[in-house]
């Protein structure tokens, strides 16, 4: 029921590994507690799972994917941290494998844009949290950029025609609380917020511009975009330059707006 629309190629294992509490999910620091339980949905290579677990050193973290791909290198890195209290598991967020009122928190970062039915996949996060536990989102909701570049431009038409084709709803930040309440998450027990990425020095351009080039050389949006016609070789290979061309101006930003949601249940 996913609607994914790459794999876990090293391209995209190397923006995942970047995102952390500080920068992915700061707005949930504030609500931490030493030995919470915690559930971590769509958690790829683990940056994320890892950080949760040094923040909840009397508590415990389950990792959760949907594809067991990304999880050797996640267990790699929670063993080279000396972490024990973290579980990596293989799941369904649309019938999680978990009884109800388990969990502290239950979280996710930019999954609800990848899956085919979002409210119910919020409906199974407020059935695990325990009552009176948290579920939180973050989704991006829109992206912006400077200078001018054709080939980000072909990209970002491409992924969103890609997303929405395939059943998914790209950049939903704007409205993941009304998906809440839909899931029964009352609007009185809701805190909405937004947060940013930005990517401007030369080594934050290296590594977004990087990574992204790669993901259009190489990975399964390759695979997909060219099997079901969403775009040729030639426009890969514009997408490519476009990429390059961000990294090598000094000038170059790319900012990416998020929309957020702490619901207490």
């Amino acid at each position: 029921m996913t609607t994914y629309t790459t794999n876990h190629a090293p391209s995209v294992l190397q923006t995942h590994s970047w995102r952390t509490l500080t920068n992915s999910a700061s707005y949930l620091l504030p609500y931490l507690q030493p030995s919470m339980k915690i559930l971590d949905i769509g958690c790829g290579p683990g940056s994320i799972t890892i950080d949760f677990a040094r923040h909840v050193p009397t508590g415990h973290v389950t990792g959760l994917e949907y594809v067991a791909d990304p999880l050797p290198h996640a267990r790699a890195l929670a063993t080279a941290a000396n972490l024990t209290n973290i579980t990596f598991l293989v799941g369904d967020i649309h019938a999680l494998p978990f009884a109800s009122d388990t969990f502290d928190l239950v979280h996710v970062h930019q999954v609800l844009q990848h899956i085919a039915d979002p409210i119910q996949a919020l409906r199974e996060m407020r059935r695990v949290a325990k009552p009176g536990g948290i579920i939180a989102a973050r989704e991006s909701s829109a992206m912006s950029w400077y200078p001018e570049n054709k080939g980000i431009g072909e990209w970002w038409e491409v992924t969103n025609r890609m997303g929405r084709a395939r059943g998914g709803n790209p950049h939903p930040g704007n409205r993941i609380h009304v998906w809440a309440e839909e899931a029964g998450l009352g609007r009185e027990r809701m805190r909405r917020s937004a947060g940013a990425w930005c990517f401007s020095t030369g080594e934050e351009r290296r590594y977004w511009g990087g990574s992204m080039a790669g993901r259009a050389r190489e990975s399964g949006f390759v695979e997909l975009a060219l099997r079901e016609g969403f775009v040729d070789r030639e426009g890969l290979g514009r997408i490519v330059r476009g990429w390059e061309e961000f990294v090598d101006c000094e000038e170059g930003w790319f900012g990416v707006l998020h929309g957020e949601i702490v619901c207490f249940k």
